[in-house]
């Protein structure tokens, strides 16, 4: 992927780890044209917010030009104070590849040779050490994006060869000289949303998995109880085109296809008065399960596309417009559209968590599982338990997740003597809609050993290839459950199985 001016798409950035800057004479003409016109400002005496004055509230200090490249130096070490668990290695390239997008697009002021170093660390698989708490999400990830900037500059600590190391070992080692920063550079390094950005689309990712594998879910929730698929048909989905209600609906349609299980299509107008005890139409869980997935389908979209968006956006404070020399002091930091975008997906996962245990529940209750019997038990004898105490560790997990959809960005702090007055909370947001995700996997890993255990109850035979396969791959590795034992390494091995994609 070459680095220039252009617009990266979401896709080719996850895809495309190989990260080249352009080296066309006139991209570099065009880069140093900028930071050559924010000098000669300077030299003018001209006040630039962060350049010549202190930083927000101190905005009213003026700072010589002989002063700039201390003032950079000050900024990225007075921000050091970041607290919480370190963010993943691989949320670390992703900070530093979106900072080095952003300032590629030539309206930040700063150098080639700046974005030379970007292109330099990742080359050599050098991520900075990047604490995940103290950012509010306006102003920029300023705290989170100091450890990128102290990074280039030789200072701090990085993950390299999967260690942690002082990041001078590491540039003695590899022959890398610290970079002295130019005027505004660390600045237009940290007044960025690359933070947020980063762990949002880590976390995206991670949940498309999750979002398919609780389709696979819900699937063999219409075979195992017997369900009627009438709900599924495209007609019903034609009728209220939303995009992500006619995918989810067709996607689990497709999952039960040859189903011996599921009730076909109309067919309970004809045998209503044949079956005891047949409900017309099944519980909403089931029956309007293409509308719950399709409101998350279609948010999911949505989020990806705000994200796109920001990642090729310019997002530091001020905009350098040196072709039509102006400098523009302005608030693209603000991370609102991250924001929102995790908020909504925070309450998206709330609510797949939320049918995952209301048909989770179906199942193992024998007044609704259709035969299925008392909470999955193979082993009829009163003495054992089945997947009882399963589903309440599932419902637990579910009250998790929920409790964590209260939305960040309602949550604004004023900070820095009222000057960062309204801030997005964007990386907070973020980073809640991340720490959502192992407990609905975990949530998923018990539904599918409660899945393998019901296809045990039906009959492997009378179940679609796609439940088939899925059974296989789990009792590849882990028994039936015939007699109360723990489970607890079930659900683990499980676990590891979703993250791998294996049932999505």
């Amino acid at each position: 992927m070459i680095i220039d001016n252009e617009v990266v798409k979401y896709k080719n950035f996850l895809k495309d780890k190989n990260i080249s800057l352009s080296d066309n004479k006139e991209y570099i003409d065009f880069i140093d044209a900028g930071h050559e016109y924010l000098i000669q400002q300077m030299k003018t005496g001209m006040p630039i917010y962060g350049v010549t004055t202190g930083y927000g509230e101190a905005g009213q200090n003026y700072a010589p030009y002989e002063e700039a490249q201390e003032l950079q130096k000050n900024l990225y070490r007075f921000h050091g104070c970041g607290v919480g668990e370190y963010l993943s290695p691989e949320v670390s390239r992703i900070m530093v590849t979106i900072r080095f997008i952003s300032l590629s697009k030539g309206k930040s002021g700063v150098s080639y040779d700046l974005l030379k170093r970007f292109e330099l660390i990742l080359k050599n698989d050098i991520y900075p050490l990047i604490p995940s708490q103290g950012s509010v999400g306006a102003s920029g990830d300023l705290t989170p994006l100091s450890y990128i900037a102290a990074v280039i500059a030789g200072e701090r600590e990085v993950i390299y060869n999967n260690e942690v190391l002082p990041t001078m070992e590491v540039y003695d080692k590899l022959g890398i000289t610290p970079y002295i920063f130019k005027p505004k550079e660390a600045l237009a390094i940290m007044n960025g949303t690359a933070a947020m950005s980063a762990i949002a689309i880590d976390a995206i990712e991670k949940f498309e998995i999750l979002l398919k594998t609780s389709e696979s879910f819900i699937a063999s929730v219409f075979e195992l109880l017997l369900c009627d698929i009438t709900p599924l048909e495209p007609f019903v989905h034609d009728s209220k085109p939303f995009d992500g209600q006619i995918k989810a609906a067709a996607n689990i349609l497709d999952k039960c296809k040859n189903s011996k299980l599921t009730h076909e299509a109309f067919s309970r107008y004809e045998n209503f008065h044949l079956e005891a005890e047949q409900n017309i139409q099944d519980r909403y869980s089931i029956r309007c399960a293409p509308q719950v997935l399709g409101v998350i389908h279609d948010n999911l979209e949505i989020a990806k596309k705000w994200i796109q968006t920001e990642i090729n956006g310019v997002n530091d404070n001020p905009l350098i417009d040196h072709i039509g020399k102006k400098i523009y002091t302005s608030g693209n930091f603000y991370g609102g559209y991250v924001a929102h975008a995790m908020d909504t997906m925070r309450i998206c996962v709330g609510n797949l968590a939320d049918i995952l245990d209301k048909e989770f529940a179906l199942m193992v209750d024998h007044k609704f599982n259709r035969g299925l019997g008392e909470s999955l038990k193979l082993n009829k004898k009163s003495i054992h338990h089945g997947f009882k105490a399963m589903q309440i560790t599932l419902s637990s997990l579910t009250a998790d997740v929920i409790m964590n959809t209260i939305p960040a960005s309602l949550n604004s702090r004023p900070t820095e003597s009222y000057n960062q007055d309204k801030v997005s909370m964007g990386t907070t947001a973020a980073l809640h809609f991340a720490k959502q995700l192992p407990d609905l996997t975990n949530m998923l890993s018990i539904a599918l050993l409660g899945m393998a255990q019901g296809v045990d109850l039906r009959g492997y035979e009378n179940c679609s290839a796609f439940l088939q396969n899925s059974y296989t791959t789990i009792r590849e590795k882990i028994d039936r459950l015939e007699n109360d034992r723990r489970m607890d390494g079930d659900i683990k091995n499980i676990n590891k199985m979703i993250k791998a994609g294996k049932f999505a």
